[in-house]
């Protein structure tokens, strides 16, 4: 791949994952006892954070790995290992870590990355 195509790659990547953290702090400014709750609405906010975990994880994986030497810093192996906890481990999931998950790391990921718009 080419150097520009791959910046371009890249620079849609992070769009996708600025738009994706939006979405998380939408959710969370939906309050956390909202998020807990137990109802079809609380059920709602769930389903969606769980998705953008996975999602999140699924751009991070597109993204080549010498861009991700850049940033040493970054957990990206975790990264992965809750994307793998979420999707195929649903019934172990603990709904007050995903939050934490949307409330602090998609943020400081974006923060790291130096994503805009988020």
């Amino acid at each position: 791949m080419t150097g520009e195509k791959e910046h371009e790659r890249i620079q849609r990547h992070l769009s996708d994952l600025a738009r994706m953290g939006r979405l998380a702090a939408g959710i969370v400014g939906k309050g956390q006892e909202a998020y807990l709750a137990d109802s079809l609405d609380g059920q709602i906010l769930r389903a969606a954070g769980r998705e953008q975990v996975v999602e999140v994880a699924t751009v991070v994986e597109k993204l080549p790995e010498a861009f991700k030497a850049g940033y040493p810093a970054i957990e990206w192996v975790k990264i992965q290992r809750m994307r793998n906890m979420v999707a195929h481990h649903y019934d172990l999931v603990q709904d007050d870590f995903v939050w934490e998950t949307l409330r602090t790391r998609i943020p400081g990921l974006l923060r790291e990355l130096t994503v805009s718009g988020a």
